[in-house]
């Protein structure tokens, strides 16, 4: 039999490791970002946490998919085909695998992130 699971409280303030961009999709700015990883599943498909991020603009192409939830700052997100949104403190939103064109901070940015990915 499996022993009870705990349930897992996140911490909005936790100091997290640099997590790019990487600098060949940098098309504006020097943005320095960090994530803080606070739960992962056994399999590595699922896992959550907070990331930061100062101004600047890069190319994204998500191979995952990403639900958000802005704590500070602003973010615009823009698809290859055009559509563009804003988002700020309380906006939630996800990414979808296949998704592509460029994340853009606005203003220094603080989010929760929760990433599923297939594996293999």
């Amino acid at each position: 039999m499996d022993s009870p699971r705990s349930l897992i409280v996140l911490d909005p303030a936790a100091a997290g490791e640099a997590a790019g961009p990487r600098p060949e999709t940098i098309l504006a700015g020097a943005p320095r970002a960090q994530a803080a990883n606070q739960y992962a599943d056994e399999r590595g498909e699922f896992f959550c946490g907070v990331w930061s991020c100062t101004a600047g603009r890069w190319r994204i192409r998500y191979t995952e998919h990403e639900f958000c939830v802005i704590l500070a700052g602003r973010v615009r997100i823009e698809s290859s085909a055009g559509e563009s949104r804003e988002f700020g403190p309380g906006d939630a939103f996800v990414v979808p695998a296949g998704f592509e064109g460029t994340w853009e901070v606005l203003a220094p940015c603080r989010k929760w992130y929760a990433v599923y990915e297939r594996a293999g």
